[in-house]
């Protein structure tokens, strides 16, 4: 009976190889399919994306892209890459993403909702683009987000109130836009500095921060 029970106990440690790494391959698939619509939405003169091969099991070859032990994207560092285009809602299927770094490029468009669903991020770093819209309300979600940085843009509306409850929030930066209304000062803005907010014509100052006064009807 020895026999019969070793063959059991391998063919079972087996399977249960087999359905890891293929959970895994479904796992980068997915993710890469997200990074390679990015990569189509996106204008690339310096060729900064090449290596992302969408026939590669997963995307954790690819430059640019950091991985877990798990082979789950926990970083996309396209910081000052000459880019141009549009985000993309798929980047919300990334749920290992810890840093999404895409500052300095001439990327338009909208932030997209879906990014409220990177549950695990901790920088947002979209600084000196030609972004436009408003900020999504959705970012209130980001409960691990540590550095919002959306300076040097064209957004506009209101700061959504819903960051307030982001309190690991250290570093916010929305300088340099078009945004409207009053700044919020519970939670972690009561440790932003002023100067993240300047440069915005419309949005009102120190002298009529409290939250009673938020206006949610500028545009």
């Amino acid at each position: 009976m020895a026999a019969p029970t070793w063959s059991w106990t391998l063919s079972a440690s087996l399977i249960v190889t087999l359905t890891l790494t293929l959970v895994s391959v479904a796992y980068g698939n997915s993710e890469g399919d997200a990074l390679y619509t990015l990569r189509k939405s996106l204008s690339d003169p310096d060729n900064v994306l090449q290596s992302w091969d969408p026939n590669l099991v997963n995307p954790c070859t690819w430059f640019h892209i950091t991985c877990n032990q798990d082979n789950r994207v926990t970083r996309v560092d396209l910081g000052n890459s000459n880019l141009s285009g549009h985000l993309v809602h798929d980047l919300g299927k990334l749920e290992h993403l810890q840093y999404l770094e895409l500052y300095k490029n001439n990327i338009q468009g909208s932030i997209p909702n879906e990014l409220g669903n990177l549950r695990s991020l901790v920088s947002l770093d979209l600084y000196n683009n030609n972004i436009s819209g408003t900020i999504p309300p959705s970012l209130g979600k980001l409960k691990s987000l540590v550095f919002l940085r959306l300076n040097n843009n064209r957004l506009t509306g209101p700061i959504p109130r819903e960051l307030v409850g982001i309190l690991s929030l250290k570093v916010l930066d929305v300088s340099n836009n078009d945004l409207c209304g009053t700044i919020p000062t519970s939670g972690p803005f009561e440790h932003i500095p002023l100067n993240s907010f300047e440069n915005n014509p419309r949005l009102e100052g120190p002298e009529l921060l409290g939250l009673a006064s938020y206006d949610t009807n500028c545009s």
